[in-house]
């Protein structure tokens, strides 16, 4: 993977934290920031998902179709269980 070096500031606080988590987990502090950068990255991605789904299922109409479809899947569970 292409690797990019940049410069950020850090307030010593927040980088001696780094340092200690980076530590504890005995990687070094370049590997640590990018895991967590990677993470942040993602779960933004994973929260404008679930934004876009909640908006897809607030529609009053596709909530009904959702309650029916649950139901009758329920049914046909529970017939494909009845004893013979």
């Amino acid at each position: 993977m292409a690797v990019k070096k940049i410069a950020i500031s850090v307030p010593e606080d927040v980088l001696a934290q780094v340092d200690r988590a980076a530590a504890q987990l005995g990687v070094p502090r370049s590997r640590f920031i990018s895991d967590v950068l990677r993470r942040v990255a993602s779960a933004r991605s994973d929260a404008e998902i679930r934004r876009r789904v909640n908006a897809v299922f607030a529609d009053p109409e596709v909530a009904r179709e959702q309650r029916d479809t649950a139901r009758a899947a329920s049914r046909a569970v529970r017939a494909s269980e009845a004893e013979w």
